[in-house]
């Protein structure tokens, strides 16, 4: 049942971060990859990849959809080796953000878009910078949110068992 219902809970705020009008890659997508494995265990990353795939079924498929849940995937994987600290968990998700951007845009070269060269490559690299600013972004601010929820849930979860 919890399975269930933490994975309602990702599919709604993931709906909800990638529905309503927000800048480019503004989203909750890079933390709930990092952190929902980090908090729940390994096998809650194919919930955050069936939502992505859920929400992308709506918005629109394109050519490196594979590259982004692959990348999803590998955020997943490497979130279990920075639960020291606060600060290592949010280096951690940023970390996630530039796996992100560094397998999504080698997707978009390899589509194509730019040529199938050194320059090409760069290009790619560069031109997304900016929508690399929003990811950034979002994910830090993403991050500190659940670290605040997750806070305020250990408080609770005292409080209940101490009484």
């Amino acid at each position: 049942m919890n399975y269930l219902k933490i994975s309602i809970g990702v599919i709604i705020i993931l709906s909800i971060s990638r529905f309503v009008p927000h800048p480019p890659n503004f989203t909750s997508l890079i933390a709930l990859s990092f952190y929902i494995p980090l908090a729940f265990g390994y096998r809650y990353i194919p919930i955050v990849v069936l939502s992505l795939i859920f929400t992308d079924l709506i918005i629109g498929i394109h050519s490196i959809i594979l590259f982004t849940w692959g990348s999803i995937v590998a955020i997943g994987l490497i979130s279990k080796y920075f639960n020291r600290s606060i600060l290592f968990r949010l280096f951690g998700a940023l970390t996630g953000a530039i796996l992100f951007y560094l397998i999504t845009n080698f997707g978009v070269w390899l589509s194509g878009y730019y040529g199938h060269s050194l320059d090409g490559l760069v290009k790619c690299y560069v031109l997304a910078l900016p929508f690399f600013g929003y990811t950034a972004l979002s994910t830090l601010v993403f991050s500190v949110i659940f670290e605040t929820g997750f806070k305020f849930y250990k408080v609770f979860q005292n409080r209940i068992i101490n009484y």
